[in-house]
């Protein structure tokens, strides 16, 4: 993997001006303080932070200094600003879910004011959030399309063997890029072919298998790579870079992306594509989403559902086993041959009609 990847982090800067202790860039640096304490996840606290940065330039630019100036009808208009906005850089809104992610911090922490007795009331209790459609994943691959992704890796070079390591172990398994780049050595068992995800999303641990085919690339890797990267400290992460330094979520992601694009598929994405694809796949070999969900740390059902939604592959078996027109239509479709040049053009027409209907949907967004 031949990107480079930082070795330190820009400082952070304060939220505005914190010299008064009342003001709202104070109680949101102690807000965000309040989390840490309670052990909330780094991403949660950035995601917050991110937030509530937002909001508190926006109060500042309209002179509004303190909590008890916020109230329902500022929100609101706060809320169709975000409804409003204009990236300066793609000339896009917001979307909906990137809005409602913006919306829930502020609301959550004019909870925690309201807990702290900082102001009266919650001027955002009532405050109706944007509402969030079910989304299906993107791309997912097929079993040949996950192979020449994985062929891409070329073991013969050091950094191929790696690569081709950690793409194994994100076809195997499903874990979440922050998961891998956190594996360390005693994380892996190969007597018992399983791998320890510890604190994952929702500051979990859980144990899933893996195959054998990943732990011989693991085990190789072991061999042949990694002693040459690895320098003194050894803080133990089992994928390390050329500089012997832990990878970063960022750099995994680039990465695999270059090899999913290398591999010709016509299809894009990362590290949620072997994600994605692992959980399809076992579900279309029959896999209960019960234990998919445990494969994939969901805390939820409701997350892992998703994919029993995706699975066509099962919904198209039971509906020629069992719908009359599955195979009438085959039939008369072969007998008749007008009958298949009207199918033809009746797919163009919908595959027209989807195009323009992209379009317009691209334009509005």
């Amino acid at each position: 993997m031949p990107a480079r990847q930082g070795k330190h982090r820009k400082a952070r800067r304060p939220l505005g001006d914190t010299t008064d202790p009342a003001g709202l860039p104070a109680l949101a640096e102690a807000y965000l303080e309040a989390l840490r304490v309670r052990n909330a996840s780094p991403r949660t606290v950035e995601n917050n932070d991110k937030s509530l940065r937002i909001f508190v330039e926006w109060c500042d630019a309209r002179s509004l200094r303190r909590p008890a100036e916020v109230t329902k009808p500022i929100l609101e208009r706060y809320q169709r600003h975000l409804f409003h906005f204009r990236s300066e850089r793609a000339g896009r809104p917001l979307s909906f879910r990137t809005q409602h992610i913006r919306l829930g911090a502020v609301r959550t922490f004019f909870r925690w004011l309201a807990r702290q007795n900082h102001i009266l009331s919650n001027p955002a209790s009532e405050l109706e959030l944007p509402k969030l459609g079910h989304r299906l994943p993107g791309a997912v691959l097929t079993k040949d399309e996950v192979e020449k992704v994985l062929t891409e890796a070329s073991p013969a070079t050091a950094v191929g063997l790696r690569d081709r390591a950690i793409l194994e172990t994100l076809y195997a398994t499903g874990v979440r890029r922050s998961e891998l780049v956190s594996l360390r050595l005693y994380d892996v068992d190969q007597e018992r072919g399983t791998v320890m995800v510890r604190q994952g999303k929702g500051r979990k641990d859980r144990v899933i298998p893996i195959g054998e085919r990943a732990l011989g690339w693991i085990a190789r890797y072991l061999v042949e790579v990694r002693p040459s990267l690895a320098m003194a400290p050894d803080e133990g992460f089992l994928f390390l870079t050329t500089l012997g330094e832990r990878l970063t979520p960022d750099f995994l992601t680039q990465s695999v992306r270059r090899y999913v694009l290398a591999a010709g598929l016509g299809k894009s994405g990362s590290c949620h594509l072997f994600r994605h694809t692992m959980a399809t796949l076992m579900l279309e070999g029959g896999a209960d989403v019960r234990y998919i969900q445990e494969m994939l740390g969901h805390a939820h059902l409701d997350s892992t559902e998703v994919y029993t939604r995706v699975s066509i592959q099962k919904l198209r078996a039971i509906y020629a086993a069992t719908h009359p027109a599955a195979k009438a239509g085959l039939e008369s479709a072969t007998s008749d041959p007008s009958a298949g040049r009207g199918a033809a053009e009746l797919f163009s027409l919908l595959e027209a009609e989807r195009d323009e209907e992209t379009t317009e949907d691209g334009d509005g967004a």
